[in-house]
């Protein structure tokens, strides 16, 4: 039996590797429409199952919110489960779960998306339902109030009571200082507070129109037969307003900055930050595979170094998604072994980076990376639902769904010197943002009231 998985897994790398050196994929192209109210549609035809994904992306996220409603795009995404006249409360998610599939969203700083993942003879159902709720949202201030603390509970799990992921957002905050990048998805509790009804409203009648959206459907249908339905459904719906496009530039970093953030946790967690560019630029595509050589796997330099030989960090990585509206964030992180110093582990990070921009990765080391990012992107293209995810990131973001086609050419082009040189030109101390989380004992229990004064006197 080992011989014969052995056989089996070499079979698999031997089709990849043809796969990648042909510059293939797995993925057919998308037919792509412009409807007369100017919403976008992608077409995916993948007969492989009997399955499709239904996605609608909506160009609009944390960076298009304003100081003081921080978390609006998030709460909406919430609210859209609320109900329309034909599709009241708790209806939309009972219909598609009766007929199979599964359906859910996601909001980031950049866009807003909803999908639904169902047998291909259910995919018109799923159209009809996304296009009533495009149009149709019905939203009543009790269901909001009531969201509005699902979502506060919401934050308390993922950053009050995650001393990480508390310090990531702090992270973002002191990067960026004009830039609505700085301020979370999910939102602050005070400006979740301050939130109205007429903001979710404004915000619904601004981003949410076909004009501002790409429907995506992947899986096993026909596009010739299913785009009359689509424009059925979709047509009738107005063209929205033009969302203004200009936000306020992040002015150049001139210097190191430096924060602790003291919480209740059990070790040090340290995080350094450095504004690197997006998609557009063609560093980008270098420093993706930088991020490979330094964090990909137990063969990692990172992991090699700090977790490995020095035995100072209990896990290490970096990440980097060149998938951005505006230029983003490269940033590491390395959680310190108890015992080990905060310093030691910071200056260890330090010594990985200087090293690569001292001396160029080898050219195995390069190629290790590359075959990494590049198996990972052509077996995401396999799955509908990430194939799907892929096109309408690359939409929403303004870089285009042949961007995905154009992925694995950029990255193989990229050389041992264009790692080094972006590691010299971008990852500096003057371009630097640390943060460094620093634990915090348990607060002691709050002293419960004797027999003698509790309950009425």
């Amino acid at each position: 039996m080992k011989s014969q998985h052995h056989r089996h897994r070499s079979v698999l790398f031997t089709v990849l590797a043809l796969c990648l050196w042909a510059g293939t994929s797995f993925a057919a192209e998308p037919h792509e429409y412009l409807l007369s109210n100017g919403m976008k549609v992608l077409l995916v035809e993948v007969p492989k199952a009997p399955v499709a994904t239904v996605q609608v992306w909506y160009k609009v996220g944390s960076r298009n919110e304003v100081m003081g409603r921080a978390g609006l795009s998030h709460m909406l995404e919430h609210m859209m489960f609320k109900g329309t006249a034909k599709y009241p409360k708790g209806s939309f998610s009972r219909i598609i779960r009766k007929n199979g599939g599964v359906d859910n969203a996601f909001t980031s700083q950049d866009f807003t998306a909803y999908f639904e993942n169902l047998a291909a003879d259910r995919v018109e159902l799923a159209l009809e339902m996304e296009a009533d709720r495009m149009q149709g949202l019905i939203l009543d201030n009790s269901e909001f109030q009531t969201e509005r603390e699902v979502v506060k509970e919401e934050r308390r799990l993922r950053t009050e009571d995650d001393p990480q992921g508390a310090l990531v957002e702090t992270l973002f905050a002191q990067t960026y200082l004009s830039h609505p990048y700085h301020w979370p998805v999910i939102g602050w509790f005070a400006d979740l507070d301050a939130m109205s009804l007429d903001d979710l409203q404004r915000h619904y009648d601004t981003y949410y129109s076909p004009n501002n959206a790409t429907l995506i459907v992947v899986g096993d249908i026909k596009a010739d037969s299913l785009l009359p339905t689509i424009k059925h459904l979709f047509e009738p719906i107005p063209k929205g307003p033009s969302p203004k496009a200009t936000l306020a530039v992040e002015p150049e970093q001139r210097g190191e900055r430096r924060f602790l953030l003291k919480r209740e946790a059990q070790v040090p967690f340290v995080m350094l930050g450095f504004r690197v560019p997006n998609y557009s630029s063609d560093d980008s595509y270098a420093l993706d595979i930088l991020e490979s050589i330094l964090s990909h796997g137990k063969s990692s330099r990172l992991y090699q170094s700090l977790v490995y030989d020095q035995k100072n960090s209990l896990a290490v990585g970096a990440e980097y998604s060149l998938m951005q509206t505006d230029p983003s964030l490269f940033y590491f992180y390395a959680l310190v072994n108890p015992g080990a110093k905060v310093d030691a582990v910071e200056d260890a990070l330090y010594r990985e980076i200087t090293r690569l921009q001292n001396e160029p990765p080898t050219e195995l080391e390069l190629q290790r990376a590359k075959n990494q990012v590049e198996a990972a992107h052509v077996f995401e293209q396999d799955s509908n639902f990430r194939h799907a995810m892929l096109l309408g990131q690359s939409e929403s973001i303004g870089a285009g769904w042949r961007r995905v086609d154009q992925f694995l050419e950029r990255i193989r082009a990229v050389t041992t010197k264009d790692i080094q040189r972006v590691a010299k030109h971008y990852l500096t101390s003057d371009n630097r943002t640390v943060g460094i989380l620093i634990p915090q004992p348990p607060k002691a229990p709050e002293p419960q009231p004797t027999a003698a004064h509790a309950g009425k006197p």
